[in-house]
């Protein structure tokens, strides 16, 4: 048991002026962080406590699916990451510093180069396989604009796994291990989420899963199908060809002016066509040179997807003086017709019989413009972003759009750190062979924000109970009533003795501040001992969850209360 009158939980009714989500008002408000610098936080006690059972649930089920603890160095020597070529590729998000003797150092944002040298120089032989090392340590990223609280902070909390195999039977096998631990840790959690497909960004690897907290609050746009199990971000999101205008050309394509329309609205309604019927052309500047992608008009292209197809190592929209140094013309009117540079088309582009495009000229765009006849694309891909009306590709099946939050994300990374860092093994024929590679990184703190955000109301917090801060909130509304406060010490101290983790109000403070807190903090069951009640030999227990109030005898409130415990304990464990 834990006398509020002696904990550090400071409390507020003032929102901060900084805080724009309800989990960095909450956590502010309900005394769970202090902010000392951008995206740089002090946990108080109270979120302490949170932290630590995510931690400790997190742990349980990386233990259960075999992988073993450790704990690497915060501050890493540059040389480490000049192997893996991400010193310069990573960006300004990696904060480098020098030390005394002017040698480059980084605060790790991650550690794949970390585990992976730590394994070069242990693991000689398939034997040792397979391998999982994780760790929860504080991690740094330079965010440009740290944001959200702990959503987008500059240091977190983290847990990263990296397992290491001999093929990529085994590397598939840890990859599902995985997996279905984050599967179990999320549940146990108490939080509804979802494992939807996703980019692998700057890790790199060969596909990956981000475990997304649902909730409309949540940064991340995903589609999943209302038939089966697939869901991705809209990142990644898998766009089946559609059916587009038929049209056929009369002849060979001509020029019409188009004076001051530029956007795919205003050149058709200009020239009284469905937006379908356009073909979208815009340049991209990338380490392979510059690249014309095509799409349908209503679409829009999605960069990630363009950056994967070339196997590019970066991809961005090329600048105005690149556009009319290319097309002659401002942006808006380019087009493929004529045009010298390498052209990828969308699917969507395929179905077009005749279309409108840009004429690479100022104020005139090309009609009848066949596909295949005037111009011939290097490629058709998948390049466009998911939208409304599209159906599953695995099932043809309803997609339905919803937010999440990220908060883990594992990746299935094939050999390409071990390659560079040339981590390899002897296999059973005696060849040195690469080690296969997985990572698998779960936010901390980001999940336990990501849980206030999917479980709060207008009066404050209400968490799962199994990352509550306190399971039990006893208040003893008079303190200076000597009976009562007795009574209440008893309920408090027998709850206590069963297991449970009670915080006992026995603040000389009004009780409206004391229920107004209650409800701030989130605790998920609430004892509540009043005047009257107590005179009458009654209590009351309030679930804070769905508000329901139950007046229970005195004698029977210790076992009501532990009866209500256990059956949100097992909400969470089912």
């Amino acid at each position: 048991m834990i006398r509020y009158s002696r904990y550090f939980m400071p409390t507020t009714k003032e929102t901060p002026s900084d805080a724009e989500v309800v989990s960095h008002r909450l956590m502010l408000r309900g005394g769970f962080i202090r902010k000392v610098a951008s995206g740089i936080y002090t946990y108080l006690p109270a979120g302490l406590r949170v932290l630590r059972k995510v931690e400790r649930i997190i742990r349980e089920e990386m233990d259960r699916a075999g992988a073993i603890e450790v704990l690497m160095p915060t501050v890493v020597p540059s040389e480490l990451w000049k192997e893996s070529g991400r010193w310069e590729l990573y960006g300004k998000e990696l904060l480098r510093f020098k030390d005394r003797s002017e040698r480059e150092f980084c605060l790790g944002p991650t550690h794949e180069e970390v585990v992976t040298d730590l394994v070069r120089r242990e693991i000689k032989s398939y034997r040792q396989l397979p391998l999982n090392l994780y760790q929860i340590q504080d991690k740094f990223r330079d965010e440009i604009r740290p944001r959200f609280g702990l959503m987008r902070g500059r240091e977190f909390f983290m847990k990263d796994a990296y397992s290491f195999d001999a093929d990529d039977v085994g590397a598939a096998d840890s990859y599902r291990k995985m997996y279905d631990a984050y599967c179990r840790i999320f549940r146990r959690l108490g939080l509804e989420s979802r494992a939807v497909e996703a980019d692998t960004g700057s890790i790199g690897g060969s596909s990956s899963h981000e475990f997304m907290v649902i909730a409309d609050s949540g940064e991340d746009a995903i589609v999943s199908c209302s038939g089966c199990v697939y869901a991705a971000n809209v990142e990644k999101a898998e766009c089946l060809p559609v059916a587009g205008p038929s049209g056929s050309a009369v002849g060979e394509s001509r020029r019409v002016a188009t004076p001051g329309k530029c956007t795919i609205e205003e050149v058709s309604a200009f020239l009284g066509i469905e937006p379908a019927a356009m073909i979208k052309t815009l340049l991209f500047d990338t380490d392979q040179g510059v690249v014309a992608v095509l799409v349908a008009g209503g679409y829009e292209i999605n960069e990630i997807k363009v950056k994967n197809v070339l196997g590019a190592e970066w991809v961005r929209l090329a600048p105005e003086e690149l556009v009319r140094e290319l097309t002659g013309a401002p942006t808006g009117f380019a087009g493929p017709v004529g045009l010298s540079a390498r052209i990828l088309a969308d699917h969507s582009v395929a179905s077009i019989g005749a279309g409108v495009t840009g004429a690479n000229e100022r104020d005139a765009h090309l009609v009848d413009v066949v596909p295949g006849r005037d111009f011939v694309p290097s490629a058709y891909a998948d390049l466009r972003s998911v939208a409304e009306g599209d159906r599953c590709p695995r099932c043809g099946g309803e997609l339905r759009f919803s937010r999440g939050i990220e908060v883990g994300h594992v990746f299935r990374l094939g050999t390409k750190y071990s390659e560079k860092l040339a981590a390899t093994f002897l296999d059973a024929d005696g060849k040195e062979q690469p080690l296969v590679m997985g990572c698998y990184g779960i936010g901390v703190g980001r999940t336990a924000a990501a849980a206030i955000e999917q479980n709060h109301d207008g009066d404050g917090i209400v968490w799962p109970i199994s990352i509550a801060p306190f399971e039990v909130y006893v208040i003893a509304v008079n303190v200076s009533h000597e009976g009562l406060a007795a009574e209440c010490e008893r309920v408090a101290e027998a709850l206590s003795g069963k297991g449970y983790e009670v915080l006992y109000d026995d603040r000389i403070e009004r009780p409206g501040i004391k229920f107004k807190d209650a409800d701030l903090i989130g605790v998920p069951v609430r004892i509540v001992l009043g005047e009257k009640n107590f005179a009458e030999g009654f209590a009351e227990l309030r679930d804070r969850k769905t508000g329901e109030t139950e007046r229970v005898a005195l004698a029977e409130v210790v076992d009501r209360a532990s009866a209500l415990l256990e059956e949100k304990k097992k909400e969470c464990a089912s």
